[in-house]
């Protein structure tokens, strides 16, 4: 697919990164010549310097053969302007990034009428995320799938667990759980595990199953989560004000501490239900004045990613129900798990994970769509949602008797109301949601899955 990238920030970087290794022809345009000149050396793509409202910029890019074009720079207006005249040239499809609260209401009303195919926002998608951790506070990370039916969580195997030393195909038949483990994380390494795997303390697994079945599992486990009624946030920007803005809906008492005068009366008036604190969420004494000790969960959502991993380092020792980082640099994700910051949060990762199942969806032939995508553990594992559309070399066949290619997992089946925990006896049918976990990755077709 031709597609054009403008602005290359944060998401436009990582976003790069991702399309690029799919095979995606790409542009880039940005104002920066500097930028422009190291993305094109590092990636095998295309540069234009200059700003992406201008026609003659976007023509310059190639916009009238666009089958896409992103436009995720650091403003809102731009964003939009860029999306409606690329649409006028005569690209196919158009995304924009809209942060700002007011206009992110606005935009999703009026997305139809301008022309839009899809608007993100990427400290909307964290403060989601955060939320449903701090609901359900066993899991490290909550994924769902079809529509809401089936959750997907990560967690780490805790002492004197049940599941430790017994074999995925045991454990199963001991405890009947309607569940299925369908994603290892040990050692810096990563299984896509067989019937024959035993798990040990500290492993981070990834468990599918519907909401209820998950419960179950949990309890069965000895890992219940725990009610969160209090939650203190370091950092008031966006990503603070989505989340509180949710919390207290949920009757949850909410103190944020942020540094800036300006930015504290703002929140006052927009979260009248929030105590604002105008300090340093990052400072020691500041955090023991506000009470932390005496908090339930802590969430650090600061600007500054090494700020957020040093008051999240602090948080955890104090033995709260929840501590939450906010990170965006994932190539510290495997040193901080390994020194106990476990739940982390990228609103970038989180919103190149949505613009890439769009483009995988575009992309897919006509068996089947991509409806959900998540890269986990690092962008090591894809768990892909695909809808069956028409008969297919997978539809009607045993899974026991298909040739799936080596570390791939047929994780869950969802047939109407109903919720299949596969056995190599079940089929996919035609209408059928199925759920593939694999650490193949590029993958736009079920299909794809058999040798």
């Amino acid at each position: 697919m031709r597609i054009i990238i403008v602005g290359s920030g944060k998401v436009g970087t990582a976003l790069i990164d991702h399309l690029a290794k799919e095979g995606h022809s790409l542009v880039v345009i940005d104002s920066d010549s500097e930028v422009i000149e190291s993305l094109v050396n590092k990636y095998d793509i295309k540069g234009v310097c200059g700003n992406g409202t201008s026609f003659d910029i976007q023509k310059e890019a190639g916009v009238d053969g666009a089958d896409l074009v992103i436009a995720v720079t650091s403003s809102d207006e731009v964003n939009i302007l860029t999306c409606l005249f690329a649409k006028k040239a005569g690209a196919t499809h158009t995304i924009a990034r809209v942060r700002t609260p007011e206009y992110s209401e606005q935009m999703l009303r009026m997305k139809d009428e301008l022309g839009l195919s899809m608007i993100v926002n990427p400290e909307l998608e964290a403060a989601v995320e955060c939320s449903r951790i701090l609901n359900f506070t066993a899991a490290l990370k909550i994924d769902y799938f079809a529509k809401g039916k089936v959750d997907m969580v990560e967690i780490k195997v805790p002492e004197k667990c049940p599941l430790i030393g017994e074999s995925l195909s045991t454990i199963r038949q001991k405890l009947g759980f309607k569940v299925l483990i369908c994603a290892v994380q040990r050692d810096g390494e990563v299984f896509i595990p067989t019937g024959s795997f035993v798990l040990q303390f500290g492993d981070r697994i990834h468990v599918t199953g519907s909401h209820r079945n998950i419960i179950v599992f949990f309890k069965k486990i000895r890992l219940e989560s725990k009610k969160i009624r209090n939650v203190m946030i370091a950092g008031g920007g966006r990503i603070a004000y989505y989340l509180a803005k949710r919390l207290l809906e949920d009757g949850i008492n909410v103190k944020i501490i942020e540094n800036n005068w300006e930015r504290c009366k703002e929140l006052s008036v927009l979260l009248s239900g929030a105590q604002i604190i105008y300090g340093d969420g990052t400072d020691q004494s500041v955090l023991i004045d506000e009470g932390i000790e005496y908090t339930d969960a802590f969430v650090s959502l600061t600007g500054i990613d090494e700020e957020n991993i040093i008051t999240s380092m602090y948080a955890s020792q104090l033995n709260l129900k929840k501590v939450i980082t906010k990170v965006n640099r994932m190539s510290l994700f495997p040193m901080l798990y390994s020194i106990g910051v476990d739940t982390i949060v990228s609103p970038k990762q989180l919103t190149a994970n949505l613009i890439v199942r769009y483009v995988r969806s575009m992309s897919a032939k006509k068996s089947s769509r991509v409806e959900t995508l998540y890269k986990l553990v690092n962008d090591q594992v894809e768990a892909i949602e695909f809808s069956v559309k028409k008969t297919n070399k997978v539809t009607g066949i045993p899974l026991k008797n298909l040739k799936l290619k080596d570390n791939i997992l047929v994780a869950c089946i969802i047939r109407g109301k109903e919720i299949i925990v596969p056995s190599g006896e079940d089929t996919i049918q035609v209408g059928d949601n199925v759920i593939i976990v694999t650490t193949n990755t590029m993958f736009d077709d079920l299909n794809e899955i058999i040798r």
